[in-house]
Parts: structure tokens; sequence; C-alpha cells
């Protein structure tokens, strides 16, 4: 079922520029099997007959999957045109966002580290990529393309786009040493230290590195770093009229100076330069 809301969990500063609002964005229900898996399932439809502004898209340390049900390209991310379905995997570096006119797609946000079940290739290999899909499915991609393209309305391309995970969820090797750590630098809004992670689920540092590359595409420690940013702009958002500094310190920074050097790392601006933009 079609669900009527404007966010799903991602940091908003500004108003959409004109010409992105002209966007029709639709969430629908998650299965509940998948809902452990998936953070969002939305359908993107931009009508008017012109792109969307440029949007800058930060890292959330999440993949996202667009299957696209029009004969329009879908987008052009950085200076790339891609005109089929795509997998973005967006870990730690902001991506430039431009959506075509006529596009339609069905746009499936996983939770971080929570990708890997549906694809079965070494995280490290596509982080901070857009992918074919073709590349990633093979034929199988066409075949869903395809019966997505002829499926008549979005409800039922939502519905056989979740059959499908669901096919592919079934061969799933979740790994709970993984799925505790990612559960604890959530609890701990990325401030819990690499140690501690590696002491409580009795494993190397090195091994849980490895686990890490292969399922989430970061080592332990800068997934912790990038979480700790990502958690820090809830604090930006809600406190802008409080100093940087003290938002810096609340959000377990050192000082100001490594606040400022993550955020032009994963933003490409500092963090007063943020607040004031009208296209992130």
């Amino acid at each position: 079922m079609p669900r009527n809301r404007n966010a799903h969990g991602k940091c908003n500063f500004r108003l959409k520029p004109a010409s992105l609002q002209k966007m029709q964005i639709q969430y629908y229900d998650i299965l509940p099997v998948l809902k452990p898996y998936i953070r969002s399932i939305c359908t993107m439809d931009c009508g008017g007959d012109a792109d969307t502004s440029h949007i800058r898209v930060l890292p959330d340390i999440c993949a996202e999957l667009f299957i696209n049900y029009t004969a329009a390209p879908v987008a052009i991310i950085g200076n790339e045109l891609y005109k089929g379905s795509i997998v973005s995997f967006r870990t730690n570096k902001p991506v430039d966002v431009q959506m075509r006119k006529g596009a339609g797609c069905i746009a499936i946000c996983f939770h971080p580290g929570k990708a890997y079940p549906f694809f079965k290739i070494p995280f490290h290999l596509l982080s901070n990529t857009t992918t074919s899909l073709t590349d990633l499915w093979s034929k199988s991609a066409a075949a869903l393309e395809d019966l997505v393209v002829h499926a008549g309305n979005n409800n039922s391309r939502v519905v056989l786009l979740q059959q499908h995970l669901l096919q592919q969820l079934s061969k799933a090797d979740d790994k709970p040493q993984i799925k505790y750590c990612l559960q604890q630098v959530r609890l701990s809004k990325g401030l819990i230290s690499l140690a501690a992670l590696t002491q409580n689920i009795g494993m190397s540092q090195r091994h849980l590195s490895r686990q890490f590359q292969q399922f989430v595409g970061l080592s332990p420690s800068e997934y912790l770093r990038v979480s700790r940013f990502i958690y820090s702009l809830e604090n930006l958002k809600s406190d802008a009229p409080d100093s940087l500094t003290n938002i810096a310190y609340q959000s377990g920074y050192y000082d100001q100076a490594h606040f400022i050097r993550d955020y032009k790392q994963y933003t490409g601006l500092t963090p007063g330069e943020l607040l004031r933009s009208l296209n992130v």
C-alpha cells in the first residue's frame, strides 16, 4: 500500500529547489520479512518539461536500488548519464544528482550494511560507485525490468519488486557479529570505540575489518567515523542557532577542527556552508 510521507530519515536543511518540487514521490509499505533490510520503498516520477536541479546527496552508508520503468534515462549522477536501472552505493563521499525529465523509477533504500544478501558481491568493490543493475544481476535484471515496465501501475510494480527481493533473500547469509556491530554503532550514534566492538564479539580487529569490507564496504573505523558524521547532522539541523563548537562537542568530536574536516570530506562544505546551502 502507498504511504504519504515526506521523508525517511534523511536530513533536509532547506526547502527543495523549484524544479525538484516537480518530482512526485510516493512511499509504500515494506513487507515485514524485508523490513530488517530495507529502510524505504518509494516511486519517483519526474514530471514537467525540464530536468531537476542538481542536488548534492550526502553519504549515508547505504545502497540504493533504482528500477527504471520509463523510456527516459534515470539521472545524471556525477557527470555520467544513466539510462537504465542502477544501484548506487553511497558510503563516504557525496554525489551530485540530477533527475531527468520524464524519468520514473522505484527506489529501494537499504539499511546500512543490509544490502549484501541481495547482491552477493564484496561491497568494498562497490563503495562510492553507481553501477548498472545488469552488471550485478545479469539477465535477471533485464527480465525484472521488463516485468516492472509492463506491470501497469506503481502498486503492482512495488509488489513485483518485493517478490523478487524475497527470492534473492532466500539465499541470504546473515552474519550475527556484523549485525551486532551495526546495532551498537546505531545505538551509540557512532561513538562506540572500535576496541569495544571487537572485545564484545570476541573477534580480532583484523578479522572484523575483513568482514566489514565484504558486507558493509568500509573498514570498521571508517564506518564509525561516517556514522558519527551522519548523527551530527541531527544536531546541526536541530541546534543551528547554537555555536558550531558546541555542536561539534555534542556530536563526539575532539575539537572543531576535526568536525570541520569531516564535513569537508563528506559534504564538500564546511558546517556553516552546509546550513546555508540550497541544494543539499
